[in-house]
């Protein structure tokens, strides 16, 4: 006889997650999904239940917990709009191999396909999102299907998903078996360590011995790994560079990194990439493949949990599938001491005026307020162990680069979905799985936005987190798209302003406002210190572009024709690219462009 005779479904989904160590669930109740809404009220001295204003959010959420603790993430929605609001938080998941597990409710078993109230067909809805997509339609199957869900999330690092009629929830477990589904035969084991044959891992240090410009790329997977890392760089005299989702491997002022790469990366991390000889990419799937080696440049060696990632972006001699712990600590005796350090120097001495120059961005006092002031002050408030969410905009540029990582700290963002909305959900979540740690998000307004009722959320579980607002009342990533990578003229990017401060003491928490370069450091540190939800909305110069670390010409050629075709800030563009020393290129632009940027 099961120990689930008599039990409901839903008692067994819950049960059965319990045995994962699922002990948080976001989401939201709704009659598709309320029988295993009355299982988590019976079980929450076990696991918690943590009620979210939209289902977009509670996705989010468990994305980001499944991120900062390594743990599986959670999250539940009724059947129908429910079920499809969880989507995008899940796609986030997905896209950044975040391990997830989704309950939904669905209608009544024997209505499906009928067009009665909230029938969605779930199943083919989530097919794309999910590693493992089912419905359990009666209780003999609620245990091994929550059994294979879960482990296959964490396999294979994405969403998994389960659906249960509104009936099948209520039904309980007789004991009535197929001849074929023996009690007890399914298990919640899972092993995670993985590692290549050791005949492998000497191939590959055969490669990097061979090296002579070496240059690591890490990123989300590497995030365990920050001491095998550096371990590996002293050895080779190897420059590291850091995806985005790979920003907390190891600390930014950290002599052996230069730092990001990309759009919102450093100058000497896009020069180590063209000198390179010798790649080795580390739990990666860095995207922007424009910014690695050109293929027949460099020889590649790539680690990565996912077999299916080797030579995504770049043609590999090697792969290593495994935990890149593990597969470091192998490779590390494999590998002679590099003497001469000459490439890794010249990248150092790279970065100390990279630094310089983010210093001297950094500690201006133009008003309006320049954004990257925001994103070096925050950084100093900052605790040794804070977990700082980033939203995706214009912020995330200034985050990248005046952020500064610390060792212990935690970081991250949605990276390859790059969805707005994230920043305010991660760092709720953040709070909850590390309730003692200092949270902050940091976020445009224009993404605040369109999930600004999560605030309320904060307040509801008094968690502290702090929310630091660019206050733009702009889209301004999406305006900068506009001109700089198609010569169009901005349009329909620019928002009616919110007050802040009104909305988080409508909310039950705190607001302040920084308006003036002389109230940025007092008055963030005052709100820093705050023990309830914070929201801190910066006045800042709305036409500050986050610049690529090298401007190409045709990114300049397009802002100038933006600038022809009636971009309708285009004095005031102007003048902030001048005041940023960006008009040493702007005045190669022929004439006619000119003459019309004068104009406007």
């Amino acid at each position: 006889m099961s120990v689930y005779e008599n039990m409901r479904t839903a008692d067994i989904v819950a049960e059965a997650l319990l045995d994962w160590k699922v002990d948080i669930i976001f989401g939201l109740p709704g009659d598709g999904i309320n029988g295993f809404i009355e299982s988590l009220r019976r079980r929450q001295d076990k696991i918690k239940f943590i009620l979210v204003r939209h289902e977009e959010s509670a996705a989010f959420m468990a994305c980001a917990y499944a991120k900062y603790t390594g743990e599986l993430g959670a999250c539940v929605a009724t059947s129908g709009p429910g079920a499809i609001h969880l989507l995008n938080g899940l796609y986030d998941a997905k896209a950044d191999n975040t391990p997830v597990i989704a309950i939904t409710g669905t209608t009544y078993s024997d209505l499906m396909n009928s067009s009665y109230q909230q029938d969605v067909n779930l199943l083919q809805l989530y097919s794309d999102v999910a590693v493992y997509n089912d419905m359990i339609s009666v209780p003999e199957q609620a245990e091994m299907a929550v059994d294979i869900a879960c482990r296959t999330a964490l396999a294979q690092r994405g969403v998994s998903h389960l659906t249960i009629p509104i009936d099948v929830q209520e039904k309980k477990l007789n004991g009535k078996y197929s001849r074929h589904n023996i009690a007890y035969h399914t298990s919640d084991v899972y092993v995670a360590e993985t590692i290549p044959s050791h005949r492998l891992i000497e191939k590959a240090a055969e490669i990097l011995n061979a090296g002579s410009r070496i240059v690591l790329l890490v990123g989300q997977g590497a995030l365990e790994s920050g001491e095998e890392v550096l371990a590996i760089a002293e050895k080779l005299g190897a420059p590291v560079v850091k995806a985005l989702l790979g920003k907390a491997v190891i600390p930014d002022d950290n002599p052996y990194t230069t730092g990001g790469l990309g759009l919102l990366g450093t100058t000497p991390s896009s020069d180590s990439m063209n000198e390179a000889d010798t790649l080795l990419m580390i739990g990666t799937s860095f995207p922007y493949i424009e910014y690695l080696p050109r293929p027949g440049q460099a020889r590649g060696i790539q680690i990565d949990i996912r077999p299916e990632k080797i030579g995504l972006r770049y043609p590999v001699e090697i792969g290593l599938v495994g935990d890149s712990k593990l597969i470091l600590s192998a490779l590390l005796p494999l590998l002679e001491q590099k003497h001469n350090l000459e490439f890794l120097k010249s990248k150092q001495h790279a970065m100390k005026n990279w630094n310089n120059l983010l210093k001297e961005q950094s500690t201006r006092n133009d008003k309006p307020i320049k954004p990257q002031v925001i994103a070096k002050t925050v950084s100093d408030e900052l605790d040794d162990n804070a977990i700082i969410s980033v939203d995706c905009g214009t912020n995330t540029s200034w985050a990248a680069r005046y952020i500064n990582i610390r060792k212990g700290m935690k970081f991250s963002v949605s990276g390859t979905l790059s969805s707005m909305a994230n920043g305010l959900p991660y760092a709720i979540a953040a709070q909850i799985a590390f309730p003692e740690r200092q949270s902050i998000a940091f976020v445009g307004d224009g993404g605040l936005t369109m999930l600004m009722g999560e605030f309320a959320t904060a307040v509801q579980y008094n968690l502290p987190i702090k929310v630091i607002v660019l206050k733009n009342d702009t889209l301004g990533m999406i305006r900068w798209e506009q001109m700089g990578f198609l010569g169009n003229p901005e349009f329909g990017v620019e928002f009616t302003p919110i007050d802040w401060v009104k909305f988080a003491e409508a909310c039950g928490g705190k607001g302040y406002t920084i308006r003036e370069p002389n109230e940025v450091k007092s008055k963030l540190h005052q709100a820093m210190k705050e023990r309830k939800p914070t929201i801190i909305e910066a006045y800042i110069d709305p036409f500050e572009p986050p610049m690529p670390p090298k401007v190409e010409m045709s990114f300049v050629n397009n802002l100038a024709e933006s600038f022809a075709r009636g971009q309708p800030y285009a004095s005031r563009i102007g003048l902030t690219l001048f005041r940023d020393q960006v008009h040493n290129i702007l005045k190669n632009i022929h004439s006619h462009s000119v003459k019309k940027m004068e104009t406007d």
